[in-house]
């Protein structure tokens, strides 16, 4: 669609083996530039008496002034990774915190703590950091900076040190629900117009999401089909002498196309898939972002009607009234830059994304 391209504790543990490190993200600054390389690999399961979960090898190289050694290796599981994009939700309000993979796959694609679905994981959460670690604010966030260097038990005593989750939920619930009370009077109309456009955008990207999961079970149905009839047709070339190259030649073609169909739906799952859904998310995090605008936007009207209407203590409120003047323009300001990021971004990436998806069609279909 050319609309859419427009829019852009100690426990045993049992070792997997890591899959090739092979990182598809594509960075605005050429590597002479980056000052900060990290790498996810390495899965391990672990068993408890408790629970099963996995953790990630998280390494990091840089020659940053402020971190006290060029490289790190700790490891990190999922709820380390959550952990971390909460807290740069709440010291970056108004900026685009990239997604993380859901706590569980999709059904029906492959099951938990399978290969599959290790792997799948493992690169979602190596594209995470690495997004924050290309952005030029996100990257020099603390609580960033300590996911990245602290051992196992200074991490859980610096996530001690927050707020719970619960608490961090309560703010997120209020706060989105005071920015949808009402419609905020004086929003920019740049804003208005970035709403209306992921709200198409959002509508374009889940449908294409739909189509391409379709696309891909109905792949795996005919290669499933495909397989059965190979070895019918072997068998049968041995009762029929005067037809049985013949028969065997279909059965090698059939065989051909099993392997054919088995790397298109590979293409599918390693390229398209992931990086539709990725945006299906990125969809709902900006909404939440414009929200969480439009709330402080909120803030300063409300605080302008008080001291229309006020006869004392103009002064204190003239004070509160220029802090967050001050507050929404920063607001503003960090999300227009990010918006205009996160949308030439998303351009390459769809771009990149169905040039592949054509060029492997096309090889598919010679083949």
């Amino acid at each position: 669609d050319a609309s859419l391209v427009e829019v852009n504790s100690f426990s045993p543990s049992v070792p997997i083996s890591p899959s090739s490190m092979t990182n598809q993200y594509r960075f605005e600054d050429g590597p002479e530039l980056r000052d900060l390389f990290i790498t996810v690999d390495d899965p391990e399961s672990h068993i408890t008496a408790i629970e099963t979960f996995i953790t990630y090898r998280v390494v990091t190289k840089t020659t940053r002034g402020e971190f006290d050694s060029s490289e790190y290796e700790v490891r990190r599981r999922y709820q380390d990774f959550l952990w971390l994009k909460s807290k740069l939700e709440e010291a970056h309000p108004t900026l685009i915190i990239p997604p993380l993979p859901e706590k569980f796959i999709i059904k029906g694609m492959v099951e938990r703590f399978s290969d599959e679905f290790i792997e799948t994981r493992r690169k979602a959460l190596h594209k995470f950091l690495n997004r924050i670690a290309d952005h030029p604010t996100l990257t020099f966030n603390e609580d960033f900076k300590i996911f990245l260097t602290a051992q196992a038990w200074e991490l859980s005593s610096h996530k001690k040190q927050g707020p719970g989750l619960l608490s961090r939920m309560g703010q997120t619930v209020r706060a989105v629900a005071s920015s949808v009370r009402g419609a905020v009077r004086n929003r920019p109309e740049m804003f208005t117009e970035m709403n209306n456009y992921l709200e198409t955008f959002s509508q374009k990207i889940n449908l294409l999401d739909k189509i391409a999961h379709r696309i891909y079970k109905e792949e795996r149905e005919y290669f499933n089909e495909m397989k059965e009839y190979g070895p019918i047709y072997t068998l049968w070339s041995a009762s029929e002498e005067d037809i049985a190259e013949s028969l065997k030649g279909i059965a090698s073609c059939i065989d051909r196309c099993c392997r054919a169909t088995e790397q298109r739906m590979a293409g599918l799952s390693e390229h398209l898939l992931p990086i539709l859904h990725e945006y299906v998310l990125y969809s709902e995090i900006l909404m939440g972002v414009l929200k969480r605008r439009d709330q402080i936007q909120g803030e300063l009207d409300s605080k302008v009607d008080a001291l229309a209407n006020k006869k004392t203590e103009k002064d204190l409120f003239s004070e509160e009234i220029g802090k967050l003047e001050d507050k929404v323009e920063r607001a503003n300001n960090a999300l227009k830059a990010d918006w205009d990021r996160w949308k030439q971004n998303m351009q390459w990436d769809m771009r990149s994304t169905f040039t592949n998806v054509a060029e492997n069609n096309l090889r598919y279909y010679e083949e």
